[in-house]
């Protein structure tokens, strides 16, 4: 398994609040970056974002098209699986049940899917009744690209890798499709409450 370092971590598990931090995390303010290769740089003019696999019909939203829809701001606690955790984080994003609404699926599984080839799996419950959002801004400003911008993931109740960065669309799947940290020893469903880390946690 690839080593992953976080520069400039600073953080003490004492620190957190009651029922707030999972097993084995410690709390962060800083926001390590962690990426399993380069940093895309895509113009929005070449962005895109797409719903396709075991749907209907496929659906697609350019960067215009997307930041029209309905956003939300949103405030949650974030966990990384190298075990930093941030606190009342601020986000603003479009539901996935806002990107999912009319759309007509036997699918029980979702493939998120990024610039760069990067790709992470969850059931689809996962993802809808008000868990996930495809996020856009955080902290009141653009998503940096470090941090995964134009616009990535945002599923707070699971460790960070499954909240994609770059991201370009979700396929839904009536199979499971374990993406790339899966297939290279991580869990394959990643709950910090649980820390489910890695194959066999």
């Amino acid at each position: 398994m690839p080593p992953i370092i976080s520069r400039g971590f600073r953080g003490r598990r004492d620190d957190a609040p009651s029922g707030r931090v999972p097993p084995g995390q410690y709390l962060t303010r800083d926001f390590p970056v962690l990426s399993a290769g380069p940093t895309p740089h895509r113009p929005l003019e070449l962005w895109d974002f797409s719903i396709v696999g075991e749907v209907d019909e496929p659906r697609r939203w350019t960067w215009e098209e997307f930041r029209a829809m309905p956003s939300e701001e949103v405030t949650v606690d974030i966990h990384c699986v190298t075990k930093w955790s941030k606190l009342d984080t601020v986000w603003q994003g479009v539901s996935v049940d806002t990107l999912l609404d009319g759309v007509e699926t036997a699918a029980e599984y979702v493939v998120q899917f990024s610039d760069g080839g990067y790709t992470t799996n969850l059931p689809l419950d996962d993802v809808t009744g008000g868990k996930a959002w495809v996020a856009f801004a955080y902290d009141g400003e653009p998503l940096e690209p470090e941090h995964g911008g134009p616009a990535r993931m945002l599923v707070p109740h699971l460790y960070f890798w499954k909240s994609a960065k770059w991201v370009r669309g979700l396929r839904l799947s009536a199979t499971d499709e374990p993406g790339f940290w899966e297939v290279n020893g991580y869990h394959n469903y990643g709950d910090p409450w649980q820390e489910q880390r890695y194959w066999g946690d």
